[in-house]
């Protein structure tokens, strides 16, 4: 095999706490991150938004990787795509009125498989 150059890995952290093949494991994980910020902005529908200021920026920031938790936490919760998950889900709708005085709740049956995605997310909380 015929080696056609190096890679280097620059980094702040000293080697006395972070050690070298710790450094080299987690930037091999890093299709994990690639993965999710290619997930975010195709499934969670995140566009890129024109902020100004840097409190607009930051809160935009916060939604965007709070949708991502939440996304990565279903999946790995239920093993299945998050396409699949919100293909499935989408139809579950609830429905809070009011009658007179009185507060009246209408909700459809969950059938399966949205039952079966419920109560794996129930179980891993």
């Amino acid at each position: 095999m015929k080696l056609s150059g190096y890679k280097g890995h620059v980094t702040n952290i000293p080697r006395t706490i972070v050690p070298v093949r710790a450094i080299i494991g987690n930037y091999r994980d890093l299709w994990h991150v690639e993965l999710s910020f290619r997930m975010s902005k195709t499934e969670l529908d995140a566009r890129p938004m024109l902020h100004r200021t840097g409190d607009a920026i930051e809160a935009n920031l916060r939604v965007v990787f709070t949708a991502l938790g939440a996304a990565r936490f279903m999946q790995d919760s239920t093993g299945l795509l998050l396409k699949k998950i919100i293909t499935t889900l989408r139809p579950l709708r609830e429905f809070v009125g009011v009658i007179g005085d009185q507060e009246i709740t209408f909700a459809g049956e969950i059938r399966r498989p949205a039952k079966d995605i419920l109560d794996a997310l129930q179980a891993a909380r």
